[in-house]
């Protein structure tokens, strides 16, 4: 499990500066045009996934199975106003969450890395996976934030978790 736990501790780790780096002006910038979302919401919408995975990896730690709802992410990114948010309170918030999650990375016990999940209609896939297509999907909305041209791509997008 340290593994897992270490691997998101160092992305946290390696964006921080370069998302600080990022103006406020730039921040409120929509990447995709008029329909996408801005560095703001992007990043809004990784606190709201830090939010939503905390509760799967906790409750399939702790019962050995999860099943529960996917997330409207644009719902969630809207009602979250985070485009009237400072960028540095953003920044800040997505630390602290993962941070905190990165804690509850380590005391999950290995053997329920096994355990059966079901988020939505999606298949069933084990805790390991979605731990790991967590830190993918941080990562993917990480590299469209900082511009990067290689995207990150993470298999929970195609299973629809």
């Amino acid at each position: 499990m340290d593994s897992l736990a270490e691997r998101l501790y160092l992305v946290i780790a390696d964006e921080e500066a370069l998302l600080r780096a990022v103006t406020e002006q730039s921040a409120n910038t929509r990447l995709g045009g008029a329909e996408g979302w801005s560095r703001k919401q992007e990043l809004g919408h990784l606190i709201d996934s830090a939010v939503n995975n905390r509760v799967r990896f906790i409750n399939a730690a702790l019962q050995g199975e999860y099943s529960g709802p996917s997330y409207d992410g644009v719902g969630w990114v809207e009602l979250g106003g985070y485009s009237e948010m400072p960028w540095a309170d953003l920044i800040d918030t997505w630390i602290r969450l993962n941070k905190g999650i990165v804690v509850t990375l380590k005391r999950i016990p290995v053997e329920r890395l096994s355990a059966h999940c079901r988020i939505g209609d999606a298949s069933p896939v084990t805790l390991q996976f979605v731990i790991e297509d967590y830190i993918l999907h941080m990562r993917h909305h990480l590299d469209h934030i900082l511009s990067r041209e290689h995207m990150t791509k993470y298999p929970g997008a195609a299973a629809g978790v």
